[in-house]
């Protein structure tokens, strides 16, 4: 994958397409080396690109390092969209990392982020960890289908 798309034309769009591949094929640690190319100087990134690593980190079971690019967005100097904290959220929710998805669920609303979708559904992804927490700690019987997933 990497070797393809170096000999591309390069550029943000195609690095972008490239992050994205690694992710829909949970090749985390692609993405994640194509992004290291991005620290070095060799490649310029955009927040769509730190979306795409995030996203194929949290699909690859790393919600660690889903959320190392999300906080290193700041030092790249790339304000997280409402989509970085999304996949953030969604790799946390994926790994059963429940406190933390609370975490970047007001991280969001400080930083005055609302979903595109529904003015609600912040509240609904909150109430979704909440319930993901409670069933894990064995006080329910099952996740309801509010709306779960980070990205819907």
């Amino acid at each position: 994958m990497l070797d393809i798309w170096r000999g591309s034309a390069g550029g943000a769009v195609s690095l972008e397409v490239a992050i994205k591949k690694c992710a829909r094929a949970k090749h985390w640690s692609a993405a994640l080396q194509l992004l290291r190319e991005v620290h070095e100087g060799k490649l310029e990134a955009s927040v769509i690109t730190y979306n795409a690593g995030i996203s194929a980190c949290g699909k690859g079971g790393q919600w660690q390092r889903a959320l190392s690019l999300l906080s290193g967005m700041s030092g790249a100097q790339i304000e997280p969209s409402v989509r970085s904290y999304s996949a953030g959220i969604s790799a946390c929710q994926k790994a059963a990392q429940w406190q933390t998805a609370i975490l970047l669920i007001r991280e969001m609303r400080g930083a005055k982020l609302e979903p595109d979708g529904s003015p609600g559904q912040l509240h609904r992804w909150d109430q979704c960890v909440r319930e993901g927490r409670a069933v894990a700690a064995g006080f329910g019987s099952a996740q309801r289908d509010v709306g779960c997933e980070a990205g819907a």
